[in-house]
């Protein structure tokens, strides 16, 4: 609703940037919401003169210009905002959880074999917790990987999104977008007859 509705994403760019951080927090939280993640990051980019705070720049060192070290730095400091913050205390594992996937599913796709002892690194996390969460992500059947436990290595197998998966992310995207349009239209369309209803009784 914030990023496709112009009315609240003027709101949100002209009088309250700092809404971005729990817009931001939603759309990390949420895994059904990654398709409004490619949005939500040119907003952030567009707006990242005005307001930054640890969460959108995790955001945008992680999806914009790929540096795994300063998100993982960004990630410690999100814990620390969260944890602070009245109204997001309550999803601080949630968020550290999604977090730490999106990195490591970044990640990922740039790598075909990667060290445990680095991505838990990365994480935030110790080597064997690290391979306890990986292992767990396999099981759950979220992750295509095999570990390679004599060397210490996780490698991926193919991950290429499915024609199917594409189309629902395209036709939720449209779906909200063309709810957009017919709003603007409706509210168009009425200003129109109030002005001719207006004209007709002078």
């Amino acid at each position: 609703m914030f990023l496709y509705r112009p009315h609240y994403l003027n709101a949100i760019q002209t009088m309250c940037p700092h809404i971005l951080r729990y817009l931001a927090t939603a759309v990390i939280i949420n895994r059904g919401r990654r398709s409004a993640l490619k949005d939500l990051v040119k907003v952030i980019q567009q707006e990242s003169y005005t307001y930054r705070d640890p969460i959108t720049e995790f955001v945008e060192h992680l999806y914009v210009n790929f540096d795994f070290d300063g998100a993982r730095q960004k990630l410690h400091e999100c814990q620390i905002v969260l944890f602070n913050d009245f109204f997001l205390i309550s999803c601080l594992d949630e968020f550290v959880e999604n977090a730490r996937l999106m990195i490591f599913e970044t990640f990922c796709r740039i790598h075909q074999c990667i060290s445990i002892g680095m991505l838990a690194e990365k994480l935030n996390m110790n080597p064997d917790e690290a391979e306890c969460w990986i292992v767990n992500l396999i099981r759950n059947a979220r992750l295509d990987a095999k570990i390679d436990s004599k060397l210490g290595h996780v490698v991926m197998g193919a991950q290429p999104l499915s024609p199917y998966q594409q189309l629902i992310e395209k036709v939720d995207s449209l779906a909200v977008r063309s709810e957009t349009l017919v709003g603007l239209i409706d509210r168009k369309l009425k200003a129109r007859t109030d002005i001719r209803w207006g004209a007709q009784e002078f």
